[in-house]
């Protein structure tokens, strides 16, 4: 399908600068997703991929053919957009087809990729109805089938489930990646959405304050975060920070992370004696936190069902093997 190369791209807004020289690389048929908290950039660096926000500085590649100031319709790609963007008036049908109408192509032609597509997406019984007929689910699948007919050489998804409820999401979501295996196409999806972009992804960017924080796979940046903010913002619940000299295990570290399934609970014996603050009692999962002089606030995750109360005294043993450690400027020392 499509490979995308960014050199150096930088957005500013008068003297605010929204993207601090980003560069990345998407190889064909790769799915990307960015991450990263509100307002850290990551639907503008999609919009200057598209062209639909002017780059100040920095080179756009698609394909390796600079697209850098070449019109978004003439950069070979679609845009899923999180409020779906569909013409009330129109039918499914006309919905899926107009891009390519107003492209001049064939009748015969619309007719044969909205048929397809509308087939990979299940939506071949609503093609005559109008998108008010429609739920969220079968509304945000019309968006996605409107991108699929236009063959692009790149789909850029912004936000494209956040408009839905729970169980839509999963739907969708497993739609999404089914269609990535089945048209192997390339894919660059916004989310802040963690599930999303653990479950989707080949490759997660994550970006903080307009910069790239780390590049990796899900579970690359999961198993070695690259730094406190990393490390916090990917997993939850968040993972546990611990002043290292609070542990009497400072050699070089300022911080100690492990996570909430990384810890163990017992009435007996452990590490931290804690007391219980609050439980979370979530079926599959228990969230406990507690309050330790050792450590502070502490969160833990077990498997299963709990049954610990709020102000009961219990010992917390963190697995040793999966314990993070980070230096006086947040970043991880590696063994």
């Amino acid at each position: 399908m499509g490979s995308l190369q960014l050199k150096n791209i930088r957005k500013a807004y008068g003297n605010h600068e929204v993207l601090k020289g980003i560069d990345l690389e998407v190889k064909d048929g790769e799915f990307v997703i960015f991450v990263g908290p509100s307002g850290c950039g990551k639907s503008t660096l999609l919009r200057s991929i598209a062209g639909l926000e002017d780059v100040t500085n920095g080179t756009v590649l698609i394909n390796g053919k600079d697209v850098t100031v070449t019109p978004p319709a003439q950069r070979g790609i679609a845009m899923v957009f999180q409020s779906y963007a569909l013409y009330p008036h129109l039918t499914v049908k006309d919905n899926m087809g107009l891009g390519l109408k107003q492209a001049g192509k064939p009748k015969q032609e619309i007719e044969s990729r909205v048929d397809k597509a509308s087939a990979m997406l299940s939506l071949a019984p609503y093609l005559a109805r109008r998108p008010a007929e429609l739920s969220g689910g079968q509304r945000q699948r019309v968006a996605i089938g409107r991108a699929i007919v236009r063959e692009p050489e790149l789909f850029l998804f912004d936000e494209p489930l956040s408009n839905l409820d729970a169980a839509l999401r999963v739907q969708t979501r497993l739609e999404i990646a089914r269609l990535h295996r089945s048209l192997k196409a390339t894919m660059v999806y916004v989310t802040h959405d963690q599930v999303e972009a653990m479950t989707l992804a080949d490759k997660i960017v994550v970006l903080n304050a307009g910069a790239i924080e780390q590049i990796g796979s899900p579970m690359e940046l999961y198993n070695r975060p690259a730094n406190v903010f990393v490390a916090g913002f990917i997993g939850s619940p968040q993972m546990n920070f611990i002043a290292a000299d609070r542990l009497g295990d400072a050699a070089g570290a300022k911080t100690i992370g492990v996570r909430p399934e990384h810890i163990t609970l017992s009435r007996s014996e452990g590490t931290w004696a804690a007391k219980v603050i609050h439980v979370e009692h979530l079926g599959a999962d228990t969230i406990i936190y507690l309050e330790s002089e050792h450590t502070g606030l502490l969160t833990v995750r077990l498997f299963g069902e709990h049954a610990y109360q709020p102000d009961e005294i219990v010992y917390a043993t963190p697995d040793r093997g999966h314990m993070h450690r980070f230096d006086d400027k947040d970043q991880a020392i590696r063994a």
